[in-house]
């Protein structure tokens, strides 16, 4: 099998490679790395992988491949994925933007929870597999045990999004921006009596100036938050909040939102300092008034990434943070209690990656289902 790769230099495809080593999947099969500006450059040194990068728009060599995996961005797969269709490419496609997840033809990917519907359309022919929303995925991954189960009737999730979602660029400059507020207050804070509220208004001046890098996050982030993520919808609805809805109903082979059987996700998506991994304070309806320890062990036995925390103030702060879960395959989940709304209605608050779990490690694991298959 050759597999061609697509974005592989970029945040998520920089992750993604680097599963991949990890987990030997090169050894697997044959690779093709292509570039947007290296064609001709040197490829990455892997098992069975050509030394030569080829041209990411060469619809010739793209072809060549059995499956390819991209993680360059929606633009790249509105422009490429129908033209290779069109030339009669019958592979696999492999992707981790937004571009193709609700066509009809094509299977958001999440197998620790969806991996019946993944099987179901391999067996059918499918051949477009696309990664889900962050965000989404990463909530799913959480809840994984009481959603088997069919025990929510609605969830409401309340997001903390960290700069690593909106891309590299927002990372970069949200370090930029914690730097200038920090040399705005350096001197106040080198004396130990200086006033609070002088830094407290030198770094709010800060905030306000023209001088704050805003190119790339369009607001200041660093010691504030942006309560507005991905485009406005028109009805006070940004595309962040449709996809919750949009997405986990696909997930899970729902029928679409208002549709009888279709899951409800509501909330707001709020993009805050953090540089990697995005939270999540849900509020969920359940259909039952069950048990908090049964609600407990259904989360802890869904999948082997889920850890239940205990609803304490130490273990809470400990392992529920962006801190601790970055960089891991962990999704945590505490806080869970029993709401004054009534014995059915619970809260919870879950952390995870967004570069693993939220966008590459779908896509590798999708890339094993497939050679397992062939």
């Amino acid at each position: 099998m050759k597999v061609g790769i697509v974005g592989w230099r970029g945040m998520v495809g920089s992750v993604l490679m680097q599963r991949m080593s990890a987990e030997k999947d090169f050894e697997l099969f044959e690779s093709v790395f292509f570039s947007t500006s290296n064609a001709g450059g040197d490829a990455p040194t892997v098992a069975r992988g050509e030394r030569t990068l080829k041209e990411a728009n060469d619809l010739e060599a793209l072809a060549g491949c059995d499956a390819i995996v991209t993680a360059q961005g929606g633009d790249y797969s509105n422009d490429v994925f129908p033209k290779l269709r069109a030339a009669g490419w019958r592979g696999y496609w492999i992707d981790a933007a937004s571009a193709l997840r609700m066509k009809d033809d094509a299977v958001i990917i999440l197998d620790p929870v969806n991996l019946p519907l993944i099987q179901d359309a391999l067996a059918r022919g499918v051949k477009n597999y696309i990664g889900s929303n962050c965000t989404v995925g990463l909530m799913l991954m959480a809840l994984d045990g009481l959603l088997k189960a069919d025990v929510i009737e609605w969830i409401s999730a309340m997001t903390y999004q960290a700069a690593s979602g909106a891309g590299a660029p927002q990372m970069r400059e949200l370090i930029e921006q914690m730097g200038q507020l920090y040399s705005s207050a350096r001197d106040l804070l080198s004396d130990p009596k200086s006033p609070i509220l002088e830094i407290d208004h030198a770094v709010s001046m800060s905030l306000l100036s023209d001088q704050l890098p805003v190119r790339s996050l369009g607001a200041p982030l660093a010691g504030s938050l942006i309560p507005w993520i991905h485009d406005d919808l028109g009805n006070g609805v940004s595309r962040e909040e449709w996809k919750a809805s949009a997405e986990a109903n696909k997930i899970l082979g729902r029928p679409a939102l208002g549709e009888a059987g279709s899951l409800i996700v509501e909330g707001l998506c709020v993009r805050i300092g953090a540089m990697r991994c995005h939270s999540q304070a849900l509020t969920i309806k359940l259909r039952a008034d069950l048990p908090l320890p049964e609600i407990e062990r259904m989360l802890a036995d869904a999948n082997e990434w889920v850890t239940v925390v205990a609803n304490n103030r130490e273990d809470s702060i400990r392992e529920l943070s962006p801190a601790k879960v970055n960089g891991t395959m962990s999704i945590p989940i505490g806080r869970l209690r029993k709401l004054a709304l009534g014995p059915e209605y619970i809260s919870a608050f879950t952390v995870g990656d967004q570069l693993l779990w939220g966008a590459a490690e779908p896509l590798r694991r999708m890339l094993r289902l497939l050679l397992n298959k062939l």
